[in-house]
């Protein structure tokens, strides 16, 4: 006798499961996010089936093969310079990469650019548009110049439909995974299930035609990839694309690649004619300006193997509450509030009764312990309201005990500083000794030592 059909929750902002149906998620705080899952009885198998030919093993799945005999297919290029950067080279043969980023911001207008580029060099590729109808997408493409005979467009939300014969392209799109709906789950479309099973799909297709494909995601409001978290372990490459909705840039990351690196940073421009590679991108986060103001310093962050001049801004104002208030933007509150601790322990600068605001300027979030020293710069200028040097950048950690450590790859942070117009550079003492720099260069051993050479 057949097992009757047990049912399950899945929380769709986190993919919590709960074995009844919760008006709050225990896991991740979200209310009315469960959806009912059914799931077969223990006397059936649990295991999706596969379509022919896919895995990675095709032909003997029990065996076992040599490493020697297992070609590694080569790179497809994107077209695009600052999406091969990202993506270690370019698409890698079968692999699965999930570029998400916020309502607007671009996903589609890069992917139909990229999918132009590659037709343009007698690629074939295919477009999938579950959101949208091909009338929309080909005008599009046809504003952005991405019209080719290569370039073929699909409105469906079968996978079914539209995965049968990509071994025949060179890149599949699917725009997007949430609003596709396979026809072995029998939710709604964006569900954990669903995109579960729509995923599983496309990766048993890639992998097993060796042709990349990229799916689109949504973000929820807190910036998080919606859908179950087990998207992200899926698929091999999550690209993060993002950027300030009143500013023009926008900034291309790898959360996890499985076939480069995860610290390379893509920068474009939005334009008219759609996204366009900014040729100078170690400019965009500096506006160029040597007014001497107090609580500015600059430093030179590494986003990957580039170097990004950043400017630093802090400011130091009395507080009439009793609780002072700490705000920061590009960089974590609870750094810039133990380089606020260092400062009045080492140097004696207290902040106890200021409210600080810190703010790094272009939207650059900056993670590299190099801009310690520029950031506890600006914050002791502010404090004692003196202006720093404007063509002067400082390299270099701090630890709590005021000293101030070396970075890494600082030949190259130099040679950056003085090719956007620095004169003078503050450096870690323990730095190499033969650097070759065409600006001065300042070794400074304490935070003490700092601000007593920049603030006399």
């Amino acid at each position: 006798m057949a097992r009757k059909e047990e049912a399950r929750y899945v929380c769709s902002a986190c993919g919590h499961v709960a074995l009844s149906l919760l008006g709050r998620c225990s896991q991740c705080g979200a209310w009315g996010s469960f959806e009912r899952e059914r799931i077969p009885g223990s006397g059936t198998s649990l295991r999706a089936p596969r379509r022919e030919g896919s895995g990675i093993l095709r032909k003997s799945q029990a065996g076992a093969v040599l490493l020697r005999d297992v070609s590694s297919g080569g790179r497809i290029s994107s077209g695009l310079d600052e999406m091969d950067r990202v993506l270690g080279g370019g698409w890698m043969p079968g692999g699965v990469t999930l570029l998400a980023g916020e309502p607007g911001i671009g996903k589609s207008t890069l992917l139909l650019q990229i999918c132009g580029a590659m037709a343009e060099v007698g690629k074939r590729v295919l477009y999938v548009s579950g959101e949208e109808s091909l009338s929309q997408v080909a005008e599009r493409a046809r504003r952005l110049g991405a019209v080719s005979e290569e370039m073929e467009l699909v409105a469906s939300d079968d996978p079914s439909l539209f995965l049968e014969g990509v071994e025949q392209y060179a890149l599949v799109v699917v725009d997007s995974v949430q609003s596709m709906r396979s026809a072995e789950a029998e939710t709604w479309p964006g569900t954990p299930t669903q995109v579960r099973a729509v995923t599983q799909a496309c990766i048993d297709a890639a992998k097993g035609t060796n042709v990349p494909l990229v799916l689109v995601g949504h973000v929820t409001k807190d910036g998080q990839i919606a859908g179950p978290k087990l998207l992200e372990h899926m698929v091999d490459t999550v690209l993060s694309f993002s950027g300030e909705h009143a500013s023009s840039h926008r900034l291309l990351r790898a959360s996890k690649n499985r076939f480069g690196a995860t610290d390379e940073l893509g920068v474009f421009e939005m334009a008219q004619k759609g996204l366009l590679p900014v040729a100078d991108p170690g400019r965009i986060f500096w506006s160029g300006l040597q007014d001497d103001v107090s609580g500015v310093a600059r430093t030179v962050v590494l986003e990957g193997t580039r170097p990004f001049v950043a400017e630093v801004q802090a400011l130091a104002c009395q507080t009439p509450y009793p609780y002072p208030k700490r705000t920061t933007r590009g960089v974590e509150l609870n750094r810039a509030q133990l380089l606020l601790a260092v400062l009045e322990k080492r140097c004696g600068l207290s902040s106890r009764s200021s409210d600080v605001f810190v703010n790094v300027a272009g939207g650059l979030q900056i993670r590299d312990p190099a801009a310690d020293l520029a950031l506890c710069a600006a914050l002791a200028s502010s404090m004692l309201d003196r202006a720093l040097e404007g063509r002067c950048c400082f390299l270099g950690e701090v630890g709590l005990a005021g000293e101030v450590r070396p970075c890494g790859r600082v030949a190259g942070r130099l040679r950056e500083a003085a090719r956007l117009g620095f004169t003078r550079a503050l450096v870690s003492r323990r730095e190499a000794k033969d650097l070759e720099c065409e600006m001065e260069v300042v070794r400074v051993g304490s935070l003490t030592e700092t601000l007593r050479a920049v603030l006399p």
